[in-house]
């Protein structure tokens, strides 16, 4: 289990009318490979609003078709319920990730010397 990548997951929360969602993992490497039993996680939708917070993913990542990882609706996810993997973000789509946590989470840009 790595960071960037997306598993499918069977009725991820009550909330949820859909019987399968896709999540990508945005959580820290040290956290996947504690003990901790959750994982930092956001949701893909096939809807993309054209937000800063949201990244384009598609057939590259392993889906059947265009959607978008949705940073502003993290979710902590039992390890246990990732199992059915998907497929991973390119580096290209893990920097654009990481420029669309740091909208969501206002945080601001690390200073480069």
């Amino acid at each position: 289990m790595k960071r960037g990548e997306l598993y499918r997951v069977s009725h991820p929360s009550a909330k949820d009318s859909r019987k399968h969602r896709v999540f990508v993992i945005v959580g820290r490497q040290v956290v996947l490979d504690s003990r901790l039993s959750t994982v930092v996680c956001a949701p893909i939708y096939s809807s993309h609003d054209g937000l800063s917070t949201q990244v384009l993913v598609g057939i590259n990542e392993g889906l059947k078709h265009d959607s978008s990882i949705h940073c502003d609706e993290l979710i902590s996810l039992q390890k246990t319920v990732l199992t059915n993997y998907v497929g991973a973000l390119s580096l290209s789509k893990h920097d654009a990730l990481n420029q669309a946590l740091r909208l969501a989470l206002d945080l601001p840009e690390l200073l480069r010397g």
